[in-house]
């Protein structure tokens, strides 16, 4: 399975990136930089795949720099455009043919971004394609079918389950702190229930009816 990393002009801490990448790096089969993120690329001693973005942020020099690179995919855009750029990388990887896709820089920053982006998720669902967007302290995805979590395994010590769409049916939690049985969750009506489970057994399942859910593993 090709796996690419996203790497948006949004916040992110370049500690934790330099060091996730050491952790993942060595599953990183394509990069794709996305406008101010290209310097963060820059910084980790990484060469992008590909590029994407109106270029309305970023360091005009390290521009020229990267445009002698002709292995270099550069998919260029104007400021005034419907898709975020974010969204626009996630087209490029998929062409590039990516099919698990790691995305920093997508969280912490504008909230308006980040619901945008968390909604991207679907996109990546449509597509076919596994999505995570991670930062320091969570890592956050979709889920459509079932999925088993393994103590000392998860990306911190919770687990939360939010609904995307606006209902998700006939919800089991088993091996959780607080277990669940067949039970259904609406947006805005108990939403909060299923948020910061902790896994309580070596093993611990969800499954589910119908619906999508956000997973958020996450840490203080």
């Amino acid at each position: 399975m090709k796996t690419g990393w996203i790497i948006t002009g949004g916040r992110i801490d370049q500690a934790f990136a330099g060091a996730f990448f050491q952790r993942q790096g060595s599953c990183a089969d394509c990069i794709v930089s996305v406008d101010k993120g290209l310097e963060v690329t820059k910084a980790l001693g990484l060469v992008p795949d590909a590029v994407v973005g109106d270029f309305d942020s970023v360091n005009g020099e390290l521009l020229k720099e990267y445009r002698k690179n002709p292995a270099i995919v550069w998919d260029v855009h104007k400021p005034e455009k419907d898709e975020t750029d974010t969204e626009l990388a996630i087209h490029t990887a998929v062409k590039l043919g990516c099919k698990r896709l790691f995305i920093l820089g997508a969280t912490g920053g504008r909230l308006d971004h980040e619901l945008s982006n968390i909604h991207l998720l679907k996109l990546c669902l449509d597509c076919k394609t596994e999505a995570f967007l991670c930062d320091p302290w969570n890592k956050v995805y979709l889920l459509e079918k079932g999925k088993v979590f393994r103590r000392g395994e998860t990306y911190g010590d919770y687990v939360s389950f939010i609904p995307l769409t606006e209902e998700v049916r006939g919800i089991t939690l088993r091996g959780f702190k607080y277990p669940l049985t067949g039970k259904d969750i609406r947006v805005g009506v108990e939403a909060g229930l299923c948020v910061s489970n902790e896994v309580a057994e070596a093993e611990a399942s969800i499954r589910f009816d119908s619906g999508i859910l956000i997973c958020v593993e996450s840490r203080d």
